[in-house]
C-alpha cells in the first residue's frame, strides 16, 4: 500500500521491455477486478512482451507509472489502427492499480502519452469505456474527449450488462 508522498515518487517512463513482467502483473490486478477492462484476467507475459515490442517499432505510444523500485502501477498505450486509411486514428487504452487511483496519477499519465501521440502525428485518438466508470469518463472529458456514442448492453459479465461509451480526441485539433 503507497504511503503519503509516494504518488511524487511515481515516474512516467516510455515503454520498454524490461517492464514486461511487471506491466503484466498489473495488468491482470486490474483485469481481475472485472470492472474497468474488457479483460478478466492478464495475458500471459510473451503477449505482453509483443504489444511492447510492436510499440518501440513505431506503432503507437505506451507509458508506464513506475515505482522507485521500478514497479509498474499504471500504463496508457495509444496503438495506431492498421489498416490503410485508417494509420492516422489510434486506440487508447489504460489502467491503474488500485492504490493508485484517484490523486491525479491518471491524468499525468494519460497527458504524457497523448503528447507522445501528438509528436508522432496521430490525429485521432479513440478508446471505450464502460459507462459505470464515471471516473474515468469524467478524467476523458476535462482532457478534452467527447461522446461519439454508446454501445448498449455491450458487455454482460457476472449477471450485469454494462453500456460502452465510445469517445475520441483530436490531438492536433
Amino acid at each position: 500500500m503507497p504511503r503519503p508522498g509516494d504518488f511524487h515518487e511515481i515516474r512516467i517512463v516510455p515503454t520498454d521491455e524490461r517492464y514486461a513482467e511487471s506491466f503484466t502483473r498489473a495488468l491482470d490486478i486490474v483485469a481481475r477486478e472485472r470492472r474497468f477492462i474488457g479483460f478478466i484476467e492478464g495475458p500471459p507475459v510473451g503477449s505482453t512482451r509483443a504489444l511492447i515490442r510492436h510499440v518501440i517499432a513505431g506503432e503507437g505510444v505506451q507509458h508506464f507509472a513506475v515505482t522507485r523500485a521500478d514497479e509498474v502501477v499504471g500504463w496508457c498505450d495509444i496503438i495506431r489502427r492498421p489498416m490503410e486509411g485508417f494509420r492516422h486514428a489510434a486506440r487508447m487504452g489504460m489502467g491503474l492499480l488500485p492504490a493508485y487511483r484517484g490523486a491525479g496519477l491518471g491524468r499525468r499519465l494519460l497527458r504524457e502519452t497523448l503528447d507522445a501521440a501528438r509528436a508522432m502525428g496521430i490525429e485521432r485518438v479513440e478508446l471505450e469505456v464502460f459507462a459505470s466508470n464515471e471516473s474515468a469518463i469524467a478524467l476523458y472529458r476535462k482532457l478534452g474527449f467527447t461522446v461519439e456514442g454508446i454501445k448498449k448492453n455491450a458487455r454482460k459479465l457476472d449477471g450485469r450488462y454494462d453500456d460502452d461509451v465510445i469517445m475520441a480526441l483530436f490531438p492536433g485539433a
